[in-house]
C-alpha cells in the first residue's frame, strides 16, 4: 500500500521531525504541503539555515510532490489562506501533521517557575499550543469531508511516560502534555466523520540542532556517545516519519483514535525500521536502562 493520491499538510516542516515526516510521506507517494516561517528569502527568529523549500526538494527527490508555503501558524489569516489554497488545488486533505514548535531557544531547562523568563515561557505556550489549535480550526473542516482522514499531533513523550514524570521547566511540561490532551479532544470531535487523531512522540531524535549540540553529523552520529553514552539509542528524523506513513496507510487506524504513541512502539506494531536498519525503542530504553542508572547498552532496544 502507498499514499499515492493522498494529500498531506505538515505544519512545521522546515526541519527536525517535520522534515523527516514530510520526506517519508513523500517517499510513500503523497503530495505534501510543507509550512514554516523560514524560506530562502526570509528567516524566522530561529536564525536557522533550514528552509521549507529544502524540505520540498527532499520530498520531490523521494518521489513525492513537495509544496512549500510560508505560513506563521499564529496568524489566523495566513492559516485560513493556506487551507483555501489546498482546497482549491487538491479538493481535499487526507493527513494533517501538527508539528509546530519553534521553542528550543526559549526553553530555560530545569529552571523553576520563579526563575524562568515569563516572556519566553508564554511565547513557548503560544508557539506550542495556540498554533495547533488555530491549524486544527481551519484544517479540520476540509479533512473531515472524507472518511479515513488522519491527524497527528506531535509532542515530546507519550501519555504513559509523561504522566509520572515532570518535564521541567513548567512551561515545557504544560506545552507537551497539552498536545496529548488536544489529540484526545480532536479524536472525539472527528470520530463521527470516520477520521482519526493520535499524538506521537519521537524518541531521542537526531534533529539538526541535536546533531550540532553533539558535534556530529547524521553520517557519524555514533561518535556522539563520547558526549553522552546513552546517545546510542538515538534515532533519525525519518524514523518518526515512517511511523506517520505507517499510520496513514493503516486501513484500521480508527481503532487507535485518541491514543498516544512513540515512534519505537509503532515500529514494533508496523514492522518498519530506521534508516540504518535498526528499530530503536527509546522510551523503553529510557525507563529500563538510562533512568535505572545502568550503563549504556542498546542490546534488545534497537
Amino acid at each position: 500500500m502507498t499514499l499515492e493520491g493522498k494529500v498531506a499538510l505538515v505544519a512545521g516542516g522546515t526541519r527536525g521531525a517535520g522534515r523527516g515526516i514530510a520526506m517519508e510521506l513523500g517517499a510513500a507517494g503523497a503530495t505534501v504541503y510543507i509550512t514554516g516561517r523560514t524560506t530562502r528569502g526570509e528567516q524566522s527568529e530561529y536564525g536557522r539555515p533550514e528552509t521549507i523549500e529544502e524540505t520540498a526538494e527532499l520530498v520531490n527527490a523521494l518521489g513525492g510532490v513537495g509544496i512549500p508555503v510560508k505560513v506563521d501558524h499564529l496568524i489566523e489569516e495566513q492559516v485560513k489562506d493556506l487551507m483555501e489554497k489546498i482546497e482549491k488545488e487538491q479538493g481535499k486533505l487526507d493527513i494533517l501533521v501538527n508539528d509546530i514548535w519553534g521553542s528550543e531557544y526559549l526553553t530555560e531547562w530545569n529552571q523553576p517557575i520563579w526563575s524562568h523568563s515569563l516572556e519566553k515561557g508564554f511565547r513557548m505556550l503560544r508557539l506550542a499550543i495556540d498554533t495547533h489549535i488555530i491549524t486544527n480550526h481551519y484544517a479540520l473542516p476540509l479533512l473531515i469531508k472524507n472518511k479515513g482522514g488522519l491527524v497527528v499531533e506531535m509532542t515530546d513523550g507519550t501519555e504513559e511516560y509523561n504522566q509520572s514524570r515532570y518535564r521541567s521547566p513548567l512551561f515545557y511540561d504544560i506545552a507537551k502534555s497539552s498536545i496529548i490532551r488536544m489529540a484526545k479532544g480532536v479524536a472525539q470531535e472527528i470520530s463521527p466523520y470516520g477520521c482519526t487523531a493520535v499524538s506521537l512522540s519521537p524518541g531521542w531524535m537526531r534533529s539538526e540542532i541535536m546533531l550540532e549540540v553533539f558535534g556530529v553529523s547524521e553520517e557519524n552520529w555514533q561518535n556522539g556517545a563520547s558526549v553522552d553514552p546513552h546517545f546510542i539509542i538515538s534515532e533519525s528524523t525519518r524514523y518518526v516519519g515512517r511511523a506517520v506513513a505507517a499510520l496513514a496507510m493503516d486501513s484500521n487506524k480508527q481503532e487507535l483514535n485518541g491514543c498516544s504513541f512513540s515512534s519505537g512502539a509503532l515500529a514494533k506494531k508496523y514492522n518498519f525500521f530506521d534508516i540504518d536498519g535498526s528499530q530503536p525503542d527509546a522510551f523503553r530504553y529510557l525507563v529500563e536502562v538510562q533512568e535505572a542508572g545502568k550503563p549504556a547498552n542498546t542490546e534488545g532496544y534497537r
